[in-house]
């Protein structure tokens, strides 16, 4: 079995987890170390940014399966090339902070203009559903992607400068990229990977309100130790196994 392979089985079993390093993390050395933790912990995927000198270094050190993710279809492209096996276009959420928005129309150019540059090659294609836009949109925007053929929808929350920076701010995220998760769910079939706030508390409830995966970043890449990554991937990857079993056992 390949490395999208394996993703894609851990998604059918509803406990994919990715672990992201950061669309904006250039870090390498932090990046080795989430990299590691997530390897080390028996994540599904790992997600890192397009810097084409990451890429290289963090095929070299890992077989698991790596996403790159990028908002620039020439670079989710130039990742396939470099050994991606997969692509995300989207984790926007941590772009809000720079003052960046994301409409419908503009992701479905996009993805449209990753198509034709990937010329038929074939890669497990993510895409991220802006958060800030109104769940009527989002719901819209993720079926014209399901009929497009991407292979996974992410949801997240959005962040606004009205929103507290600390645990409320968080909790508030977290809600709403679950009440995304439910919403969209329910309207199309293809699998949904909810992120944005998701940790080690709030994973259930992703899983509970109907995604197949979690993508979770900060709590993990921003952990003050090798130990703490270590011990809240594991965490997460104890959570999305519970929850396979509870599947398995309603089927």
């Amino acid at each position: 079995m390949n490395r999208i392979e394996t993703f894609k089985q851990h998604l059918k079993e509803k406990r994919a987890v990715k672990i992201i390093a950061g669309i904006d993390n250039f870090d390498i050395v932090n990046i080795k170390k989430v990299v590691m933790a997530a390897q080390n912990s028996g994540a599904s995927a790992v997600d890192i940014c397009a810097n084409e000198e990451i890429v290289r270094e963090v095929r070299k050190m890992t077989d698991m399966p790596m996403f790159v993710s990028s908002i620039e279809p020439q670079e989710l492209v130039r990742a396939v090339e470099l050994g991606a096996d997969a692509i995300e276009l989207g984790n926007f959420d941590a772009l809000y902070k720079k003052g960046m928005t994301f409409s419908a129309d503009d992701v479905l150019e996009k993805v449209s203009k990753t198509y034709e540059l990937l010329n038929g090659r074939e890669v497990f294609f993510s895409v991220t559903i802006p958060g800030e836009l109104p769940v009527a949109e989002q719901i819209k925007l993720a079926r014209r992607l399901e009929k497009a053929g991407v292979d996974l929808i992410q949801t997240e929350g959005y962040f606004s400068s009205e929103q507290s920076e600390g645990v409320r701010g968080l909790i508030a995220r977290a809600q709403l990229t679950i009440a995304n998760t439910v919403e969209i769910s329910r309207n199309v079939e293809i699998p949904i990977m909810t992120a944005s706030s998701i940790n080690p508390t709030t994973a259930g409830f992703a899983f509970a309100a109907g995604a197949s995966a979690i993508g979770v970043g900060s709590c993990v890449n921003k952990a003050e130790s090798e130990i703490s990554m270590m011990a809240t991937c594991r965490s997460l990857v104890e959570i999305a196994l519970a929850n396979a079993q509870k599947v398995a056992a309603l089927v």
